[in-house]
């Protein structure tokens, strides 16, 4: 929570630097030991906890505002970002109204106003990533999707609605560059899918189909070490993964 003075110091450069009554929130998806992760912030001394977000400059694109929001949060510079819902109901500032009311009137409180937020999810590396808390939190933490605390707002649909979103791109676009390390074993990719999916796939049948996409590089020999039949490793092949992004693919799963 902000002091009073911290309040009037944000509040009055806010109304010079960004549009009014617009934000932005992102879910970031990261993917590691098998589990899929989602990056929030906490706030100082209290077991809120909530999304990545900011505000517009009013000079500035609107997807340009996210990637910079993004780029402060986790140090990464070129990110997959996918804008995929606004939210707009009337009561999802309430929580900002109550708990700063008695600071200043609502003239003068940047929060105090109705905000239409534009949802982006992004995809990146979990190991690229360096988190950092913003001026209103003391953590940026990565948490499991399995254990996911109360979301402050109305960030629980919008978390909600990010991870369906995914879901549905699995039907018709690849999913993995941004997550996967350079290279993994049909395995571990198979993991990711049943991870974000939430249900387990037929092995023999998730390769078949993955590979048939041609989205898939494998390497000449198996990794090295480990099991008597070690693995084959896999990358994927960028310019084809590039053109399913654009073009999609038929199938679901």
């Amino acid at each position: 929570m902000l002091s009073k003075e911290r309040l009037i110091e944000f509040s009055d450069d806010a109304r010079k630097n960004y549009l009014d009554h617009i934000s932005i929130d992102c879910v970031v998806f990261g993917f590691h030991g098998g589990q899929m992760k989602v990056l929030l912030l906490k706030t100082p001394d209290e077991e809120k906890w909530y999304l990545p977000g900011g505000f517009v400059l009013k000079q500035e694109p609107i997807d340009d505002a996210a990637t910079r929001i993004l780029q402060e949060r986790t140090g990464l510079d070129k990110i997959f970002l996918q804008q995929f819902r606004v939210f707009g109901d009337p009561d999802r500032s309430k929580f900002h109204n109550d708990l700063y009311r008695d600071m200043l009137p609502a003239g003068e409180n940047w929060f105090s106003g109705r905000f239409l937020s534009i949802g982006y999810y992004a995809l990146v590396d979990f190991f690229d990533v360096n988190p950092q808390p913003d001026q209103f939190s003391e953590l940026c933490a990565w948490r499991d999707l399995d254990d996911m605390p109360e979301l402050q707002l109305d960030h629980e649909l919008i978390f909600k609605s990010a991870l369906d979103t995914l879901r549905l791109q699995l039907n018709y676009q690849p999913i993995g560059y941004n997550l996967m390390p350079k290279d993994f074993t049909m395995p571990e990719l198979q993991k990711l899918y049943e991870t974000i999916l939430d249900k387990k796939l037929d092995r023999r049948n998730f390769q078949r189909r993955v590979l048939a996409f041609g989205i898939l590089t494998r390497a000449d020999k198996p990794r090295k070490g480990g099991a008597h039949k070690a693995p084959y490793l896999y990358s994927f092949d960028l310019e084809n993964y590039t053109n399913a992004l654009t073009e999609g693919f038929k199938g679901g799963w």
